[in-house]
């Protein structure tokens, strides 16, 4: 069987990158995968760096957060006449996705893991949204994380009389956030960082539905350190925030962090939080990350699949997207209690290892393939 999967991007590893990395690299033999996706310079190009080929479209830059590749229909149809692919799985919100895949004939079957709904980019939207109910409506299957990736989309089509509907949550590899000689040579340089306060991590793109400005705010009624990691197009204005809020000398903004150096990140730290302020955070793998490293997470009530995976006083605590003063209680509550922070830092532990497998994700994407293409 060969499938053609139509990422997003190859640059800075965001979830999605994340979860697709995980996925390709854990298919069996027989699957040959090939990865399409927007280049972060104005170059076509490829590699095998993942254990299978990624497919780099020269792209000129974002507009309303979709890369400008031109070449990308040209390149699915390139490779669809050396590979004959049986399945196109596409990773929505992702118009320029939709447009390649509608490049290549009918005969290939279209899968789409829904990530999220388009939420802010709704005059786009507006235009956009006739041509994503039809190609909703015609896959032949489309997948979620969580129940409510179904149950709380407002924008995902009723599907066609034998459409598929699944509910694959994505999986943790253990072995991607491993104890490597450079995660220990991290631990030792961050060791005698520590101050005399508690450490609060984050984590992700430095955009605006992932509410970091909420969280430097809310800093101002916690004493503590608050260490936030990534890039974005937000990263000079959430200095400011620190400023302006008078907490700058507390808030450290430790830049981009190489995969190998993540978990010692996460080690350094007393919680994690994820501040989200938007439904397009439907997820959040970075909490199966934290939890993996028995840290209890303070997230936010989003309607999304952020509770589902960030269980409410079992794995961590919930709050209200955009209250300063309950998030400021919810970390103080876990900093000022070091008993609550071990009972359900080892209890995200046990879930991730029970329910958000890499192998469980990987099995149940290979049987919805097997299912559309009998035989193959």
């Amino acid at each position: 069987m060969k499938v053609l999967h139509l990422g997003k991007f190859d640059g800075d590893v965001g979830g999605i990158e994340r979860y697709l990395r995980a996925l390709l690299g854990g298919l069996p033999a027989d699957i040959v995968a090939v990865n399409l996706v927007a280049n972060d310079v104005a170059r076509t190009d490829e590699h095998r760096q993942y254990r299978y080929l990624t497919v780099l479209a020269a792209s000129h830059g974002i507009v309303a957060s979709v890369a400008v590749a031109p070449s990308m229909p040209l390149l699915a149809r390139r490779l669809y006449r050396q590979h004959r692919f049986d399945i196109v799985h596409l990773h929505f919100p992702d118009p320029l996705g939709q447009l390649t895949a509608m490049m290549l004939p009918r005969s290939v079957k279209r899968v789409i893991s829904w990530h999220s709904d388009i939420i802010k980019q709704r005059t786009a939207l507006a235009v956009y949204r006739s041509f994503l109910d039809a190609f909703v409506r015609d896959a032949d299957a489309i997948i979620g994380a969580t129940p409510q990736h179904f149950s709380s989309s407002q924008q995902m089509a009723k599907g066609k009389p034998g459409q598929l509907r699944e509910v694959i949550p994505y999986g943790f590899d253990p072995e991607a956030l491993g104890w490597g000689d450079a995660a220990r040579a991290t631990r030792a340089r961050l060791a005698p960082e520590r101050g005399g306060r508690p450490r609060i991590f984050t984590v992700g793109r430095h955009v605006y539905y992932k509410g970091f400005d909420v969280l430097i705010r809310a800093m101002r009624a916690v004493d503590a350190e608050l260490w936030i990691g990534g890039r974005g197009p937000l990263t000079e204005s959430l200095r400011r925030v620190a400023q302006e809020a008078g907490v700058a000398e507390r808030v450290r903004f430790v830049g981009f962090i190489p995969d190998a150096e993540l978990i010692a990140y996460y080690d350094a730290c007393d919680v994690f939080c994820m501040p989200s302020t938007e439904r397009a955070e439907q997820f959040g793998l970075v909490q199966l990350e934290a939890m993996h490293c028995a840290k209890p997470v303070v997230a936010t009530r989003l309607g999304t699949g952020v509770e589902y995976v960030t269980l409410d006083e079992v794995t961590g605590l919930l709050v209200e997207p955009g209250n300063e003063p309950e998030l400021a209680q919810a970390l103080n509550r876990l900093l000022g209690d070091p008993a609550l922070r071990t009972r359900l830092g080892e209890a995200g532990r046990r879930r991730v290892a029970e329910e958000f497998s890499v192998r469980q994700m990987v099995d149940k994407t290979v049987a919805l393939y097997r299912r559309l293409v009998p035989g193959r």
